[in-house]
């Protein structure tokens, strides 16, 4: 399982001109089960993606389809983690 931290690094217009796109980017790989979960950081200085994937390669060739990663608007840092306790509704997800 992956954390996805991302940092914008252009102003927020330039952001929101990209987030339509970005944001079919990400339903694209919810509906392939690849993402759980998703958002905005607080204060809003990037977003964070929460993924499921076999290795960081195959999380790096996913990521590098996002426009924010094309349009070099954000830097990607990938953190793998072992769920080893999570919350019972999650039990089909994390194997």
């Amino acid at each position: 399982m992956f954390i996805i931290k991302l940092t914008y690094k252009k102003s927020i217009e330039v952001i929101d001109s990209l987030r339509p796109s970005h944001l079919e980017f990400l339903d694209k790989y919810y509906e392939k089960g690849y993402f759980i979960a998703s958002g905005r950081q607080k204060p809003l200085i990037g977003g964070v993606i929460i993924a499921i994937c076999k290795d960081k390669e195959q999380l790096w060739n996913i990521i590098k389809e996002d426009p924010f990663y094309k349009e070099e608007v954000a830097d990607f840092e990938l953190i793998e983690f072992d769920p080893n306790k999570f919350h019972p509704s999650l039990k089909e997800i994390i194997k």
